[in-house]
């Protein structure tokens, strides 16, 4: 079975950028089966209803501003799959999921900047779905949790977010991560290895620094619904944890 995915973002110009995390996820798909399929949740596409893409082939959005040049000269033509878009909302519709179809929008920096790392050819479908930051954390999971049977197809889910997440919190000057930074996603990694879904779902409370690392809750919901997706054995993985900035989490979770 395909194993679940959260992938940290960080900022767009990642896909440019030479480091640790970047070196990993260029060899990301070197050590693993590849898939039929890719659906990936973007924190960059919030809607108050559940979307999902249904594009034949995806336009890139530059959805940032005062980043290298390079950036806005890069595409991502992947192609979707009508046929998965419809099977996802079936799925929905199952669980009582509300969604709708997308046949517009492109591909947003969340989307491209991993994808054109892990996968730089373009030549697998994909599959993009929105946020919503209006569900509880349970419902984030739920809708991860939905798309499961996925997985036995060799569809990869990916949830592209950033466990700590604040840009008013970046410190320009840091030569090592900021303490509050790592007391977060220390506590995540527990909660997390252990499954205990009672705490995550209360994080906010719960968390050491809690406030600071998702001042915003956008980029932490994509990795409820990784998680959710790997619902049926429970086992998550921490393949890779650095920072930039002092606080800027890079993180990938591996959930099967």
């Amino acid at each position: 079975m395909m194993p679940a995915y959260f992938f940290a973002h960080g900022a767009p110009s990642l896909v440019l950028e030479q480091h640790d995390y970047s070196d990993f996820l260029k060899n990301f798909a070197s050590t693993r089966p590849r898939p039929k399929a890719i659906v990936l949740f973007s924190a960059h596409w919030e809607t108050s209803v559940q979307k999902v893409s249904a594009v034949s082939t995806y336009s890139t959005i530059y959805d940032f501003s005062g980043f290298q040049d390079e950036l806005y000269q890069m595409t991502y033509p992947a192609n979707g799959s009508r046929a998965l878009s419809e099977q996802i909302q079936a799925l929905f519709t199952q669980h009582g999921i509300p969604s709708e179809l997308d046949e517009t929008r492109g591909l947003d920096h969340g989307a491209w900047a991993v994808l054109k790392l892990v996968y730089p050819d373009a030549d697998i479908p994909v599959i993009a779905m929105s946020v919503n930051p209006n569900l509880t954390n349970e419902q984030q999971y739920q809708i991860g949790r939905a798309l499961g049977a996925l997985r036995e197809q060799d569809v990869l889910i990916i949830g592209s977010g950033g466990t700590v997440h604040n840009l008013r919190r970046l410190n320009w000057r840091a030569a090592e991560a900021d303490e509050w930074a790592v007391k977060f996603d220390e506590w995540l990694e527990s909660k997390l290895m252990s499954w205990d879904t009672e705490a995550l779902f209360r994080y906010r409370e719960q968390a050491p620094y809690a406030v600071e690392s998702v001042p915003t809750t956008e980029h932490f919901i994509p990795l409820f619904l990784a998680m959710g997706a790997g619902d049926a054995s429970r086992k998550a993985t921490l393949l890779h944890r650095s920072y930039q900035l002092g606080s800027l989490s890079l993180s990938c979770w591996q959930f099967d």
